[in-house]
C-alpha cells in the first residue's frame, strides 16, 4: 500500500533531490532573519509584557468567529499606515496569503500573468483560482505586455493581474516595477507584488520595494513578517474594498483559525523598530557590501547566489560548508529551475565579516 512512496523517495535519492530536516549550526548564511529581530530582546519584552497584561496565547478560531482578536486589528490598523496602504490583512504566514488573494481575487474572465520565477505559495493559489493564467519570460515587462495583447486580441475583456516579486528569493534579482506598474496603467490591470524578500531591506524604514506604489488603487502588496520581520505572518496591503472581498470570500481565510494575537504583539514590535532602529537595515547594508567584495558576485541585495549546476555538486558543496561551520545549503529543483542548483548565500545581521571571508576563502 505504501509502496509508491518508497519508490518516489528512492527516485529523489537516486536524482540527489532527497531533502531531510537537520537542526540548524554554525553561523547563519541561510535564514530570511536579514535583520536579526528572530531572537530580538524588544520583541522577546513586547510578547512578555502582552502575555503579563492577559493577551492569549491561542486566537481560539476563525476570526469571523471568536478568533478576531484586538491584536489583529490594531496590527493591521499600524501596518496600513506604516506601508501608506487604505487596508491591510493579516493571515498566518505568506504562503497563506498568496494562496488567498491569488485565488480569490482573479476573477473568472479575467487573466493572471505571472513571472516565470514566483514562489511556490503564488502557482498553488492561481491553481485554486477562477481565472486563466499564463507565464512571461523572467522580469521582461514586453512579454507581459504581448500577453495581455494576445489576451485581447482573443475577446478577453475582464482585468489582468500582473503577479510577481520585487526581490526574487532565490537569484536576488529585482523586478522592474516602475514599468510593471506603468503597464498595468496602460491596460487597466491590477498588480500584485509579494515583497516578501524586501520588506525590512530596502526602502526608507524598510517598506520595501514597491513604497512608493502603496495607496494606489491597481496594486497590491503582500509583506510577510516571518523573514527581516523576526516573527511569522503575511500582510496582505489592498485597498478596503479588496479587504472587504477577501474577507467575505478567501476561502483560507474564512476556514482557517486566525494566528496568535501574541504573534500579531511581535510583529507590531518588529514594525516599530523598523522605524526607531535604521542602524539595523544600515549595518545590513554594510555586510551586504563586504559579502559582494569577498564573494565576487553582486546581485544589489543579501541575497548572492552560487551557482553550481549539477544536484549532487550543490549538495557535496553545502556540506563542506556546513562542516567547516559555515550554515549554507543547495537549493535544487524544483525550488529553482533544472540545471541551476546553488547555494544560496543569504546576508543577516547573525554573521560579522570574518565570517563572511572565512566562507568566501572555502569557495574560492
Amino acid at each position: 500500500m505504501l509502496q509508491f512512496y518508497r519508490d518516489d523517495l528512492a527516485r529523489l535519492a537516486g536524482a540527489d533531490r532527497l531533502r531531510r530536516l537537520v537542526p540548524r549550526a554554525g553561523a547563519d548564511f541561510t535564514s530570511n532573519d536579514y535583520l536579526g529581530l528572530g531572537d530580538s530582546a524588544r520583541l522577546r519584552a513586547a510578547v512578555a509584557a502582552a502575555l503579563d497584561r492577559g493577551v492569549g496565547i491561542g486566537s481560539g478560531g476563525s476570526r469571523l468567529l471568536r478568533g478576531n482578536d484586538p491584536e489583529h486589528e490594531a496590527l493591521e490598523a499600524e501596518a496600513a499606515a506604516y506601508f501608506g496602504s487604505e487596508a491591510a490583512l493579516f493571515l498566518a504566514n505568506g504562503y497563506a496569503a498568496n494562496v488567498a488573494a491569488l485565488a480569490t481575487l482573479p476573477q473568472p474572465g479575467d487573466l493572471v500573468i505571472h513571472d516565470t520565477l514566483i514562489h511556490a505559495s503564488a502557482h498553488d493559489g492561481m491553481r485554486l483560482g477562477r481565472a486563466p493564467r499564463v507565464a512571461a519570460a523572467h522580469n521582461d515587462v514586453a512579454a507581459f505586455e504581448a500577453a495581455i495583447r494576445d489576451w485581447r486580441r482573443g475577446g478577453g475583456t475582464g482585468t489582468p493581474w500582473i503577479v510577481v516579486e520585487s526581490l526574487y528569493g532565490m537569484d536576488g534579482d529585482r523586478a522592474p516595477l516602475a514599468d510593471l506598474v506603468a503597464l498595468a496603467d496602460r491596460h487597466q490591470a491590477m498588480l500584485m507584488i509579494d515583497e516578501a524578500h524586501a520588506t525590512g531591506v530596502f526602502g526608507d524604514g524598510g517598506r520595501g520595494l514597491a513604497a512608493a506604489l502603496h495607496g494606489r488603487e491597481n496594486v497590491v502588496t503582500l509583506h510577510t513578517c516571518g523573514k527581516a520581520l523576526g516573527a511569522e505572518g503575511g500582510l496582505l496591503c489592498v485597498p478596503r474594498l479588496l479587504r472587504d472581498h477577501l474577507v467575505n470570500r478567501a476561502r483560507g481565510f474564512i476556514f482557517s483559525t486566525a494566528p496568535s494575537p501574541l504573534i500579531a504583539v511581535a510583529v507590531r514590535e518588529a514594525l516599530r523598530i523598523l522605524a526607531d532602529e535604521p542602524e539595523r537595515q544600515a549595518r545590513l547594508w554594510a555586510r551586504i557590501g563586504v559579502a559582494e567584495a569577498a564573494l565576487d558576485r553582486a546581485t544589489g541585495s543579501q541575497i548572492l547566489p552560487v551557482f553550481v549546476g549539477a544536484d549532487g555538486a550543490a549538495v557535496a558543496l553545502a556540506a563542506r560548508c556546513q562542516a567547516a561551520g559555515y550554515d549554507v545549503r543547495a537549493i535544487r529543483p524544483p525550488t529553482v529551475p533544472a540545471g541551476t542548483a546553488r547555494l544560496r548565500i543569504s546576508i543577516t545581521c547573525h554573521v560579522d565579516d570574518a565570517a563572511i571571508h572565512g566562507l568566501a576563502e572555502l569557495l574560492r
